[in-house]
């Protein structure tokens, strides 16, 4: 099947599977350097595991000119971002630092948008994002950014829909991704896609890494969450609903237990965490329930059961709603407990 780059242009399959895909990965000052190296690791690794040049991964700046990562690396561009011409096959646009002033940069913006019409696919990492939208090619799609960043985007281009959840999203022939390292992820997804799951695997094995996180997992984990904001009893809630997930965590409950309305803890919760107890409560258990798939060989069903979800099917329609992917299929790729095959501590 042929499908068309952001110019028009149509690539048939055949010359897709055949051609050696140039990558062109666009810095400029104060760029992350992990939005770049995971990028660019995770490609020429797919090159040596294969023993083929699936990929050929140029760097560009404005200028050519050093990308300052900080006070102890700088990282030397081979490209001048002004002479890059296609066909290209992959654009991706690394985040950071400078991607505000990146972004504000009209000559940046303007090859950034110049060279997208030359390339088959686009993509963005982290802040990246921002350099996409001012450059219009995110009107009217759903993207995501780095969570910190994501109503920042919002504000400054209404015409983007901005979604902080997922790791990555595809819209069309155009990926954003997340913070810094949900560039391995995107990665691992691009070339899955482009050459198939056995070398993606490959990669992530080589790698040492996940072998891949859906797309639309969560960015931030209410495990691994900064604590929320400063409001004792919100966090006093907070505790116990983590401490009992199988337990009765209703609303009424919860209440009772801070000793205040029910209408007061939802007012308190949607002040400090922007959601209901009920949600909030949904969320924790699922994302135990994927902590636990991923980590233990215990039945769905005493997952469902630890997690407070009484039966397997609960489970499996919360998991789909928050993941977009049933637990089963979770297990089988995010499982190290399995794939070792271990028995749970």
């Amino acid at each position: 099947m042929a499908v068309r780059n952001l110019g028009g242009r149509v690539i048939p399959a055949y010359i897709q599977a055949m051609e050696t895909r140039h990558v062109l990965i666009v810095g400029y000052e104060a760029a992350e350097l992990l939005d770049i190296a995971c990028v660019v690791g995770a490609l020429e690794s797919a090159n040596f595991r294969s023993g083929m040049p699936h990929y050929r991964v140029r760097l560009a700046t404005p200028g050519a000119r050093l990308i300052d990562c900080g006070p102890s690396v700088k990282l030397q561009a081979g490209e001048r971002l002004e002479r890059v011409t296609g066909p290209i096959d992959t654009l991706v646009v690394s985040g950071g630092a400078g991607s505000e002033d990146a972004a504000a940069d009209r000559l940046v913006v303007a090859h950034v948008r110049r060279l997208a019409r030359e390339s088959r696919r686009v993509a963005s990492v982290c802040t990246g994002a921002a350099i996409l939208a001012a450059a219009g090619l995110l009107d009217g799609r759903r993207v995501t950014t780095h969570w910190r960043w994501a109503d920042d985007l919002a504000a400054l281009y209404p015409r983007v829909r901005v979604d902080p959840d997922p790791i990555f999203i595809r819209d069309g022939n155009v990926y954003t991704s997340a913070g810094v390292t949900s560039a391995l992820d995107l990665t691992l997804a691009l070339i899955e896609e482009d050459h198939g799951t056995e070398l993606a695997r490959t990669v992530a094995r080589q790698l040492v890494t996940y072998l891949q996180r859906p797309g639309n997992q969560a960015q931030m984990s209410m495990f691994t969450a900064a604590p929320p904001p400063a409001n004792a009893l919100v966090g006093r809630v907070i505790d116990h609903i983590t401490g009992d997930l199988g337990g009765d965590l209703g609303v009424g409950t919860l209440a009772a237990a801070a000793g205040v309305s029910e209408r007061h803890l939802t007012r308190l919760f949607l002040r400090y965490l922007g959601q209901t107890p009920g949600r909030f409560v949904r969320q924790a258990r699922v994302e135990a329930a994927a902590q636990l798939l991923a980590t233990t060989s215990l039945p769905m069903a005493t997952v469902a059961a630890r997690c407070g979800f009484g039966t397997a099917e609960t489970l499996r329609q919360a998991f789909v709603g928050q993941y977009g992917v049933p637990p089963s299929h979770y297990r089988l790729t995010q499982s190290s407990a399995v794939a070792r095959g271990t028995a749970p501590g």
